[in-house]
């Protein structure tokens, strides 16, 4: 049996006539750069995430980039995030010329801990002078902190939020695995000064090419952001100021509307695969003694864009997934801080533990919504048969 990791055949087969004639109207009309579907689906998306304003963007990657520009973040500044995620979180700060500060995860759910975001921020108020590693910067050049909702769970937003109102720093919430994740009631992208979401084709809400979406509650934010997308231009042709060209494809965003029709239930069956999954490994006795399942936080809703489990001898593993057939991934396999290209901040092995021991322990199981039953059992019989 051929088990993918993603099969995104399987959903295309489920809403290819409405995909078709999304796409033909398109076609019919010609206005590929910012037509009506572009406004119709950033109304939607703004409805769906419970935000006042939701702009189309070119990618999850500018959408973050965008974001930083639009609160002026300057060459020198530093904004604290995760080493645990994709390199686009990261290298939108650097692509400004500022620093990203590193903050450990929580073990559990893989997401920046609120608790030693304080003790950096306090730690850099401390040492303004030092001329090595991450303490170069000051505290008041610490202007933003971006918390990924990783896989699918929401970052611990309210300790977060009291953080940056305390030391008056703007909160970019990394949603690019997120669309339709809630903390607290509360859908991600409207807890923060800035949502970030990304229409990959892999994500839970993906396009059929590169996508994204920037949501705010500010109307001064979204205007800039507005702006920022074409150039800095308005009206066309004259610039008050420099932006870029991100602009969200009108056949992207004609795709994205319908998918968008059927999101709530693909989350559900993800959902409800994860459960299985955690089910069946318990049954099975692989819990704790060979495997950890993943955490959910009580009031949460995780929309598990992946199903991450944390295994002994993980390498072995997935190469029996190989021989069997069975996609898997590892999200991620090198922490950022530890990255090459970040050499110079002065970080090193062991300074990030938490983030360091899940990229060597942690690996991605099939949880697309379409997943049958018999193909999630041959994944935990594979399982059984790797350990038991």
């Amino acid at each position: 049996m051929q088990v993918p990791l993603l099969d995104l055949k399987a959903q295309y087969a489920t809403i290819k006539d409405e995909v078709r004639q999304a796409v033909d109207t398109v076609l019919e009309s010609q206005h590929f750069i910012m037509g009506p579907q572009v406004k119709s689906l950033e109304e939607k998306i703004a409805t769906y995430t419970n935000c006042k304003h939701a702009i189309g963007v070119a990618s999850g990657s500018d959408a973050l980039l965008i974001s930083l520009m639009a609160i002026d973040l300057k060459p020198g500044d530093a904004v604290i995030t995760t080493p645990y995620t994709f390199f686009a979180t990261a290298g939108a700060i650097s692509r400004l010329g500022a620093v990203p500060i590193f903050v450990d995860v929580d073990p559990r759910t893989y997401n920046i801990d609120p608790e030693k975001i304080e003790g950096v921020i306090l730690s850099a108020a401390k040492n303004p002078k030092r001329t090595d590693s991450r303490f170069t910067i000051h505290n008041s050049r610490i202007k933003a902190i971006i918390p990924v909702h990783l896989y699918g769970q929401s970052a611990d937003m309210d300790p977060i939020m009291e953080i940056a109102k305390k030391h008056n720093l703007v909160v970019i919430e990394d949603g690019a695995q997120a669309i339709g994740t809630e903390y607290r009631g509360h859908r991600v992208g409207s807890i923060g000064h800035f949502g970030c979401f990304s229409f990959f084709p892999s994500k839970n809400l993906g396009g059929f090419g590169d996508g994204g979406m920037v949501t705010t509650n500010n109307d001064d934010y979204a205007e800039r952001v507005r702006v920022l997308r074409v150039h800095g231009s308005k009206p066309k042709y004259y610039h008050n100021f420099v932006g870029m060209n991100s602009r969200l494809d009108t056949l992207q965003a004609a795709v994205i509307e319908v998918k968008l029709r059927y999101l709530d239930k693909w989350s559900a069956a993800r959902k409800s695969s994860a459960d299985w999954y955690n089910d069946a490994f318990t049954k099975a006795g692989l819990v704790d003694r060979h495997l950890i399942t993943p955490y959910e936080v009580p009031g949460g809703r995780h929309i598990y864009n992946q199903y991450v489990i944390r295994a002994k001898n993980r390498d072995g593993l997935m190469a029996r997934f190989k021989e069997k057939g069975i996609g898997t991934e590892i999200y991620y396999p090198v922490p950022l801080h530890i990255q090459e290209c970040f050499a110079g901040l002065g970080y090193k092995n062991g300074d990030l533990p938490h983030s360091e021991a899940a990229a060597k322990e942690t690996m991605a199981l099939p949880i697309y919504p379409e997943l049958t039953t018999e193909q999630k059992e041959y994944v935990i019989n594979t399982v059984k048969e790797f350990y038991i």
